[in-house]
């Protein structure tokens, strides 16, 4: 299916690993041109060396210093902007809410949702002279479901929602699309260390997490980042030109959060 984003102008933050960089290579694979940014130096050096067609910028969203330095990269890398992916964010701390330390709740807020807030502000003046224009805001199944242990990553990632709903009302009249990406339980590192620290606090082993995990979940396997990159590209394509406004979760059909 050819679909039509050849010379698309794309920005993914924390794209140098894991889902952002899937969703950065599936954008190349059709012909977008992609610039990224990403804290991890290390990841970005791999990146320079094994995906050299991907631009890369360092920046931390939660920094608007880091920010404004990025979008001036992707202003003259790209020379405009069709489409921010606001991906990064952080895990956040696992624990009682009494058992969390402000500073990792600050933290964790400052990246997982003013970090997009940071970026959406940039984006915008970009995006309005555009002709095929769109924000997909990453959060989580925890934007949609309570998340015992989790209570900062699952404010934040709530919080992504309202920005996203709120942000395609305020800008469909300049023919912005926002969307929201909600996965489930994602294959990867990060979400065996997610599942390690909630057997943990658990007093359980990982396999019986696990278990836990895909109890509430009827299609009872890991959704894989390409699945989440293949939407996310369709949607920034001329097909996905009426979806905005939408939290689209990807995620086995996932009732609850153990």
């Amino acid at each position: 299916m050819d679909l039509g984003i050849g010379g698309l102008r794309v920005l993914v933050t924390a794209g140098a690993g894991g889902i952002g960089l899937e969703i950065a290579r599936a954008f190349v694979r059709e012909g977008a041109r992609v610039h990224v940014g990403d804290v991890d130096a290390e990841a970005i050096a791999h990146l320079r060396t094994g995906d050299p067609a991907i631009g890369a910028s360092a920046c931390d969203v939660a920094s608007r210093t880091d920010v404004a330095r990025l979008f001036d990269d992707v202003a003259r890398t790209l020379g405009g902007l069709d489409c921010l992916v606001n991906n990064a964010g952080v895990a956040g701390p696992t624990g009682r809410v009494e058992e969390i330390a402000p500073e990792d709740w600050d933290r964790c807020i400052a990246v997982d949702l003013t970090g997009q807030f940071n970026c959406a502000r940039l984006a915008v003046p970009l995006l309005r002279q555009s002709r095929n224009a769109s924000m997909m805001n990453v959060s989580s199944l925890a934007g949609r479901l309570g998340f015992p242990l989790r209570a900062p990553y699952a404010a934040a990632k709530w919080g992504v929602v309202g920005l996203m709903r709120s942000l395609a009302m305020e800008l469909g009249g300049d023919g912005i699309r926002v969307n929201a990406l909600l996965p489930g339980i994602v294959a990867g590192e990060r979400q065996e260390r997610v599942l390690t620290a909630k057997a943990k606090a658990r007093g359980i082993d990982f396999a019986a997490m696990e278990r836990l995990a895909f109890s509430f979940t009827s299609l009872k396997e890991y959704v894989t980042a390409q699945e989440l990159a293949d939407l996310v590209v369709f949607v920034a394509s001329p097909r996905g030109r009426h979806i905005s406004g939408q939290a689209l979760s990807v995620c086995g059909d996932t009732n609850m959060l153990g």
